[in-house]
């Protein structure tokens, strides 16, 4: 398999599109313009859906909050890919929701499973009971659906995907996974630790199996699922915000190994198990030889 990029520079443009709409930089300003135009006229329009009232029920509001996330963040990349780079969007293709997504979602669960199972081996974890009311559809459209997509369509596809092209693969995983970490740094019960955590096991990992699958949908898969298997089954708070899931349960012990506030995204345990899968995925980039170099490289060679 030979290196490859998504997008060149038509050999056409004259340099101030070269510059001002074709270069990496150019692109991800307008891809956050994109994103804030969009947004902006999402929530203005959303009131008079009814779904953000008082009297809107919770499927609603989580209907509402899922557009909020979804609308921009793809209509932008839309736009982005279609308009500005103007090639068929190959990594959100349809077909590939099956062929990549559903292997994504089930790789998912079983990933953040057995980070579950480890943290129950040695201790940690504990199922208290059972809550097989639990209201688990705006836990899976919020978390799940809405912050699976527009998460990786914003890190992945943009970011990424677009820094690859001029820095190269290495920059292009540290700069998109530094971001994904920097994110969350907000979120209720992160530390700077819990972020480098989520910016190692996450970001590192969800960049290389786009890096290696050139899908979108696996990301998608594996970030919904992970989320999904994460609170509404396990009941483990998803980044910080606190879950309600089919199984009502306790983390213990030292910060280190729980996770502490922040849930088992935290834990040495997931970071560990993450990074070995992130290790197995650059091995098969490296064999495949489809490391990316730098733009000044490709075009000196």
């Amino acid at each position: 398999m030979a290196q490859s990029i998504d997008f060149a520079t038509p050999p056409s443009a004259p340099a101030w599109q070269r510059w001002l709409v074709f270069s990496p930089a150019a692109r991800i300003v307008i891809y956050a313009a994109l994103v804030f135009v969009a947004g902006y006229l999402v929530h203005a329009a959303l009131p008079m859906s009814g779904w953000t009232g008082l009297a809107a029920s919770p499927a609603q509001h989580a209907f509402a909050r899922m557009t909020a996330e979804l609308v921009p963040t793809v209509l932008g990349y839309l736009v982005l890919v279609l308009l500005i780079e103007r090639r068929p969007v190959r990594e959100l293709s349809l077909p590939a929701v099956v062929t990549r997504g559903l292997p994504g979602f089930i790789g998912g669960v079983v990933l953040f499973s057995t980070v579950v199972g480890l943290l129950w081996l040695l201790g940690s974890y504990h199922v208290l009971g059972v809550n097989p009311n639990v209201d688990w559809l705006p836990a899976v459209l919020i978390g799940g659906i809405g912050a699976g997509i527009s998460e990786e369509v914003l890190t992945r596809g943009v970011l990424f995907r677009v820094v690859e092209e001029g820095l190269g693969t290495w920059w292009a995983l540290v700069i998109s996974a530094a971001f994904f970490g920097i994110a969350h740094i907000f979120n209720p019960g992160a530390t700077w630790w819990s972020s480098l955590a989520i910016a190692i096991e996450a970001g590192i990992l969800l960049a290389l199996v786009f890096h290696v699958t050139g899908s979108l949908w696996s990301c998608i898969g594996l970030h919904a699922a992970w989320n999904i298997t994460q609170g509404t089954i396990y009941g483990i708070p998803v980044s910080g915000d606190r879950a309600d899931g089919w199984l009502v349960s306790t983390l213990t012990g030292p910060d280190w190994l729980s996770g502490g506030a922040f849930g088992a995204e935290a834990s040495v345990v997931a970071l560990a198990t993450c990074s070995l899968v992130s290790l197995a995925l650059l091995i098969i980039a490296l064999c495949g030889k489809t490391i990316v170099p730098p733009s000044w490289r490709r075009n000196k060679a």
